[in-house]
């Protein structure tokens, strides 16, 4: 890759409270904020480091942009991801193109926990819906998983591929197929193990929905125990300035925030 890429944070520090807000979004290797609803590399690398260890394997089931494909590979974890847009695997693949040269010297500052250093990095980018059985994946064979799944049809993913949560307007609708989700996040998932997922919520007719609770309830209803609920301050919100003005008008408040639930399997 000829494009001259920005050095990632090495001396990162995790957070350690309920409340994560990154008014400045991070820009290292080849992570780019262009793409609308690809999370912010502080949130994954905050879970991927606290959560798991090198060598470990995680999971993303919807990569969309790549951001956890890109921070597995910094932070030398296996990783297994899909999803049901071909052009999200195509330009995932296209982001993991940066020399090994980048890990080298990541590696020696790191040295996490004082481990040995993995010499080498393996990832499965898969076309896959995941809310259907993958038979690839063994029982209990993932030691983390991480997701940031469409918030029902706040933004649409697509226009035009089959299974994207994104079309779905009926909020029990979409939620019924998150817990197909959850459901095999729980079957594939270690004992012990952790299972996070960035979820926000919506207004109908004005009235505040509150998705994300819905969609933390099926997963307590898949056998997860919730371990966390962090808040994720949002920022640079898109129209903001517009929507300032409608909620004075209108008499209701903006969402500016979303919910980070950590769930483990007991």
């Amino acid at each position: 890759m000829s494009k001259k890429l920005k050095t990632p944070p090495i001396d990162f520090e995790q957070e350690c409270s309920t409340v994560w807000s990154f008014p400045r979004r991070g820009n290292w290797l080849t992570h780019n904020s262009k793409w609308r609803w690809n999370w912010s590399p502080e949130v994954v690398r905050n879970l991927i480091l606290r959560y798991s260890k090198q060598g470990d394997t995680i999971l993303d089931p919807m990569i969309w942009w790549g951001t956890t494909a890109i921070e597995s590979k910094i932070l030398n974890r296996d990783l297994i991801c899909y999803d049901i847009n071909p052009e999200a695997i195509e330009l995932t693949k296209s982001l993991l193109d940066f020399e090994d040269v980048w890990l080298e010297r990541i590696n020696e500052c790191l040295k996490e926990h004082h481990e040995k250093t993995k010499k080498w990095w393996k990832v499965e980018i898969l076309n896959h819906n995941a809310t259907i059985k993958n038979d690839n994946i063994k029982d209990e064979s993932i030691d983390f998983i991480l997701m940031h799944p469409p918030y029902a049809d706040i933004i649409k993913y697509s226009n035009w591929i089959e299974w994207d949560l994104s079309q779905i307007h009926n909020i029990d609708k979409f939620c019924d197929e998150i817990e197909k989700v959850a459901n095999e996040s729980f079957r594939v998932l270690k004992p012990w193990k952790y299972c996070a997922i960035l979820m926000w919520d919506t207004r109908r007719e004005k009235m505040y929905i509150p998705l994300a609770f819905k969609v933390m309830d099926r997963f307590l209803k898949s056998w997860f125990a919730l371990k966390e609920d962090i808040i994720k301050v949002q920022h640079n919100c898109k129209a903001t300035w517009f929507w300032v003005k409608k909620s004075k008008e209108a008499n209701f408040l903006l969402i500016m925030h979303e919910h980070l639930f950590i769930f483990k399997k007991i």
